[in-house]
């Protein structure tokens, strides 16, 4: 059965439908597979392993692709659509099989990127429903920026580093373990990047993570002395739970709280 446009665009976005659920649950497993396929081939495993994982990242490409391409045809606004951060993710993700005549390299360092593409689940609470307030939601995405951050860098650092310095950055866990180390400001000294990228890489990777995380902290601050001075009251009207101690009305639908 075909859908037209409009049911399409529900059917991606959705989140409630099991329709919907079971598309958005198979797109956020092959993200995750696609970044297990990544970290993996940074180890030395058989020849016919690697042809497997090769083919299966290939697999996954070409339905990133073709979801791409979906979303698009869907979209009743294609120009919005294709600037939006959504978007451009995606492209991200999808851009290495459009670029044949680039550099490998360049290619290869586009692929880790990829991990970003779970941001529309964790702003739909999708992939952790059993969320229900809004600072557990602001605590999740603090701790998936910060994985995001230390997953990519670590992934762009190992693919500058490996070929130059491969005694140092043998694995990905080499470039994970530098990356902790790097953002906890602990610093051993005992795995430093060599290039000039990588030591780059590095400088980026401290400024996103000031840059990140106090801004999302501090949005979880100011919510938490926001509700410090409420008390919980459920509204009979509309159920909302939490209102200021002297309220008399609730102040989602002016419902009297505090019937004679």
């Amino acid at each position: 059965m075909l859908f037209s446009r409009e049911k399409t665009a529900f059917y991606l976005k959705d989140l409630e439908t099991p329709l919907g659920k079971g598309i958005n649950l198979t797109i956020t497993g092959l993200v995750l597979l696609s970044s297990v396929i990544f970290v993996t081939e940074t180890y030395n495993i058989p020849s016919d392993l690697r042809l497997i994982l090769k083919k299966l990242d290939n697999v996954i490409l070409v339905v990133f692709s073709a979801e791409y391409l979906i979303r698009l045809w869907s979209e009743e606004n294609k120009i919005k659509y294709i600037f939006s951060l959504y978007s451009i993710i995606d492209l991200i993700a999808i851009l290495p099989s459009f670029l044949p005549a680039v550099d490998i390299s360049f290619v290869r360092l586009l692929r880790w990127f990829r991990i970003l593409r779970l941001i529309r689940f964790i702003e739909g609470r999708f992939i952790f429903a059993s969320i229900s307030s809004d600072d557990g939601l602001i605590l999740t995405r603090i701790i998936f920026t910060l994985f995001a951050i230390i997953f990519i860098y670590s992934g762009l650092i190992y693919q500058v580093e490996h070929p130059v310095n491969p005694q140092v950055f043998g694995t990905f866990l080499d470039a994970f373990y530098f990356s902790i180390v790097t953002m906890t400001t602990v610093g051993f000294g005992d795995v430093t990047p060599i290039s000039e990228l990588g030591r780059l890489l590095t400088v980026l990777m401290i400024l996103t993570g000031i840059a990140l995380i106090p801004w999302q902290v501090g949005d979880l601050i100011k919510r938490l002395v926001k509700t410090a001075n409420q008390v919980e009251t459920v509204c009979p009207g509309c159920g909302w739970s939490y209102h200021d101690a002297d309220a008399k009305f609730c102040k989602m639908c002016g419902t009297n709280l505090k019937k004679d």
